[in-house]
């Protein structure tokens, strides 16, 4: 057994590490508080190929798979930028480019691959409903067949990134969630145009206001009377269950990769104030009471690390990768609120002051012990499909 990561990961790091050092914490700082997508790190990880890590190489990319999006997102997240700006590694080379590689279309990897790579093209991915929510199999977002078109109505919520994406992959219902058996069956995942759907009339949003990740802004997104050709199927009709766990697996295991890296930022801030602010002729990270938390934290970052490499090497061998996900992101995400909150007792009261990074830490850990599925659901899937402990419902 070996727990050395490839050489592959491990320029992944080294590259996206460089880029990252041009930005410091007040860069993240002032994208958050302007609310402004970081276009300079885009524009920079975007010329140096590492926006395209999951892109096969006869589309211009890297060919490489989950792991080294994996340390990208981590590493991105551990350089400053923590929870919120991690999106980047998400939406487009998650979401877009890993699921279009393995799911799409020949026309549809022709036409969208080479501008992911590059990060000419954004995504953004549409599933969750306001009635809905967590239980994903019952979202009422309904495509009709009209023809050799399709026609979808509905309304989404919590959807990042619509503002800069070019294709949204919206997932909705070709058989109604009641009339499925399985219920798995009768979902159909599209890949929607945004700019010509805003355009038609068929696609509209509103931003939520929100307490951080404000880099990226999330919205509510009606769908009225779209009409979409059957190419921009993604997948196969009524089978897009298969398409759906391709797209929420890795995005747990990216997620908590940024969580991971949010981890670390914290652990870093906290531990900075602990050797350098002296009280009682002393600084204060000689005391237990500061100590031992922080040395916690360290503890259940390296935990978490393992059970994401392993989640995101078994999703890139084809072997079964569910459980090792949901691990995986439970794990970083308690990582990640437990050294924020370590990072915050350490300031003691300046850690209220906007002058501070823990605010921002604090406010992004915050949102991995909810979203994208939240804490209960994944000690729920651990209870009854691992422990086979009998169902609440």
């Amino acid at each position: 057994m070996d727990f050395t990561l490839p050489e592959s990961a491990q320029a992944v790091r080294r590259g996206v590490a460089d880029v990252c050092a041009r930005y410091d914490m007040d860069y993240w700082q002032r994208c958050e508080t302007e609310k402004r997508w970081p276009e300079e790190v885009w524009a920079d990880l975007a010329k140096g190929g590492w926006l395209g890590l999951a892109v096969p190489e006869e589309y211009g990319g890297a060919g490489q798979g989950l792991l080294e999006l994996a340390v990208a997102t981590e590493t991105l997240s551990a350089s400053g930028s923590a929870g919120g700006s991690a999106f980047m590694y998400v939406l487009t080379p998650g979401f877009g480019a890993l699921t279009l590689a393995r799911h799409g279309s020949a026309e549809q990897k022709e036409a969208l691959l080479p501008k992911l790579a590059t990060g000419e093209m954004e995504t953004c991915f549409a599933l969750t409903e306001p009635d809905a929510g967590s239980n994903s199999l019952a979202i009422s977002t309904f495509a009709r067949r009209d023809g050799s078109d399709f026609v979808v109505n509905g309304q989404k919520v919590w959807i990042t990134g619509v503002q800069r994406a070019a294709r949204m992959l919206l997932v909705t219902r070709t058989i109604p969630a009641e009339r499925a058996r399985p219920r798995t069956d009768g979902l159909t995942v599209f890949l929607v145009d945004v700019p010509e759907a805003v355009r038609a009339g068929g696609l509209t949003y509103r931003p939520i206001p929100k307490m951080g990740a404000n880099t990226t802004p999330s919205n509510m997104v009606f769908v009225d009377d779209l009409r979409l050709p059957a190419s921009s199927v993604l997948g196969e009709v009524d089978r897009g269950v298969a398409v759906l766990w391709d797209v929420l697996n890795p995005e747990r295991i990216l997620l908590a990769a940024s969580a991971l890296g949010a981890a670390e930022v914290a652990l870093r801030v906290g531990v900075d104030y602990a050797k350098q602010r002296e009280v009682f002729g002393r600084p204060i990270g000689a005391n237990q009471a500061v100590a031992f938390p922080l040395a916690r934290v360290k503890a259940e970052i390296e935990l978490a690390r393992l059970m994401l490499y392993k989640a995101a090497w078994s999703f890139d061998n084809g072997l079964p990768c569910g459980t090792e996900a949901n691990i995986a992101k439970l794990a970083a995400s308690r990582a990640a609120w437990e050294a924020a909150d370590a990072a915050f007792q350490t300031h003691g009261g300046m850690a209220y002051s906007l002058e501070y990074p823990v605010a921002r830490l604090l406010a992004d850990a915050r949102i991995g012990r909810i979203a994208p599925v939240t804490e209960e659901l994944l000690l729920n899937h651990l209870a009854t499909q691992v422990l086979g402990l009998p169902r609440s419902f």
